[in-house]
Order: C-alpha cells, then sequence, then structure tokens
C-alpha cells in the first residue's frame, strides 16, 4: 500500500492515496478491512503484476475508474468504454430530480415509458428503472459501442427486461410517447474542450463532452423536438453546465414548456432541470 501511494503521488495526482486504495482492491480482490488489519499481507504474482500495470496507467494519467472498468453511480456499478462518458456523481442530481415525477406518473396511470436521450453507460435511465420496477425506458445513443455498453449494464443491474437500446441521431429514428424524457447531453462550449483537465479531455468521448460553440447545440435540437414525443402531461428533464441556466430555460420557454423544478449537484451548483409544457395543468 505505502509503495502504490508514494508511486501514485509522485505522479501529481489529486487523490493519490485514494486511487491507490482502489486499485488495489480492485487487482488482488482485497476489502478495505483486509488492508487495514493485514497490510503487509503478501499478493500473488499475478496479482502484483495486474496492480503494477493499473499503477502504471494511473501515473500516466489514466483514471482510476477506466482502469478498473467500471464506476459506481447511484449505488449500482456501471461498466465503462471507450464510447461511453463516465458517469459523475453531480448527474445523481438529475436522478434525484425526477423521483418525485415519476412516482406520481405511476401513480396516476400504473407505468411510466421513459427516453433517455444520449444514454452512453445508461446510468441515468437504468438507476430509474432499478428504482421503479413499473417503468420501461429506452436509451438513446448514436454510438453502437455506447449501447452494448448499456444493454450490459442493464442487464448487470436486473433490469434487462424492461430496457431497450436505440441507435438514434437524436430523434431521428424515435417513435412513440413518453411519460418523462432526460437527457445529460453534451453541454462544453467548443473552445472550452482544450481546457478541460488531461483525464475528462483524453479519456472521455468528445462526442459526450462537446456542445458546440456555445454549449448548447444539444438543447436547442431537445428543446425543438422533444414535445412531439411526450404525453399530454409528460416532462422533460436535463443536466446543465455551469452558468447555462438561463439560456436553457430560455431555449424551453420558447417551444412550449416551463420551468417545473430544479437541483443542485453535490457542490451546490444548479446542475439540472425539470420541464413541463405550458399546456398541462397536472404538476
Amino acid at each position: 500500500m505505502a509503495e502504490a501511494r508514494a508511486k501514485l503521488r509522485a505522479a501529481g495526482g489529486e487523490t493519490p492515496d485514494l486511487d491507490a486504495r482502489l486499485l488495489i482492491e480492485w487487482a488482488t480482490g482485497a476489502t478495505r478491512l483486509d488492508l487495514v488489519s493485514q497490510p503487509e499481507k503478501l499478493i500473488g504474482s499475478a496479482e502484483a503484476e495486474k496492480l503494477r500495470a493499473a499503477l502504471e496507467r494511473r501515473a500516466g494519467g489514466e483514471p482510476v475508474h477506466r482502469i478498473m472498468g467500471q464506476r459506481e453511480f447511484y449505488g449500482l456499478p456501471f461498466r465503462l468504454s471507450a464510447q461511453t462518458l463516465e458517469p459523475r456523481p453531480d448527474t445523481e442530481a438529475l436522478v434525484e430530480l425526477v423521483i418525485p415525477v415519476l412516482e406520481q406518473l405511476i401513480a396516476r396511470h400504473g407505468t411510466a415509458e421513459v427516453l433517455d436521450m444520449g444514454t452512453g453507460t445508461g446510468a441515468i435511465i437504468i438507476s430509474l428503472l432499478h428504482r421503479f420496477e413499473h417503468m420501461h425506458g429506452i436509451g438513446v445513443d448514436v454510438a453502437e459501442g455506447a449501447l452494448a455498453t448499456a444493454r450490459i449494464n442493464a442487464i448487470d443491474n436486473g433490469v434487462g427486461e424492461r430496457f431497450a437500446g436505440l441507435k438514434s441521431d437524436w430523434f431521428s429514428n424515435v417513435s412513440g410517447k413518453f411519460h418523462l424524457i432526460v437527457s445529460n447531453p453534451p453541454y462544453i462550449p467548443h473552445a472550452e474542450i482544450a481546457g478541460l483537465s488531461r483525464e475528462v479531455r483524453e479519456h472521455d468521448p468528445l462526442a459526450a463532452l462537446d456542445g458546440g460553440p456555445d454549449g448548447l447545440d444539444f438543447y436547442k435540437a431537445l428543446a425543438q423536438g422533444v414535445g412531439a414525443y411526450l404525453y399530454k402531461d409528460g416532462m422533460v428533464a436535463v443536466e446543465i453546465g455551469a452558468g447555462q441556466f438561463q439560456d436553457v430555460e430560455a431555449l424551453f420557454k420558447s417551444t412550449g414548456f416551463s420551468l417545473a423544478g430544479e437541483a443542485n449537484d453535490l457542490g451546490g451548483h444548479r446542475r439540472a432541470m425539470l420541464f413541463g409544457q405550458i399546456s398541462n395543468t397536472q404538476f
């Protein structure tokens, strides 16, 4: 443990001690308790080589969860792939925002059909499916690799029978109506991509980050298209980036929606927004 910490500290990472512990647990199968109670326990040669390779990759700047191949989100494990954004804790604000909405929709209709635009790992839609047994979900993504990962994650988390993946460039292949549409779209302004941390810039897919010149390209597409796919009392919820609240609200207002709720992330920043159709008086 001490050697692993020293190596990552020397590499200059932000959380070398935590990263070292996570990689040791992953490479050896040890628990946190094992590391505390048996700090001098020897590991096998295969485990040692796996750990050595993982530490080298981390020291080289690869994110620890990319090395491990999965990350926890909303208490569930999600596999990662090259075509998926690594789910972050801040996105849990979006999940929390729509839970009471889904409770009302399911109470009213007996079920809920939910669409996740730009699903990636499927973290958002699968977390909701895991919470609500009377819900069905479709995850939309343009990347086949992301959809394959999301399907595996749905099966791993016990909701595979209620999840479907759909390859579509936003709404191009979408059909039907939904009670709720959620999305964590790309929202980084193009000029800011180069200034992102190396871990994000080099290891998260660019297509999942780049929101166009002002970061609003995909909100514009959502605001313009989403109304055609919602039931009368349907809602839409999105994650947003820093300083985008007013712009996103204006975009949805211009297409017949009103703000129905918002949620902050762990840092206290506005992170998720909920909209309802102005003609709907249910909420």
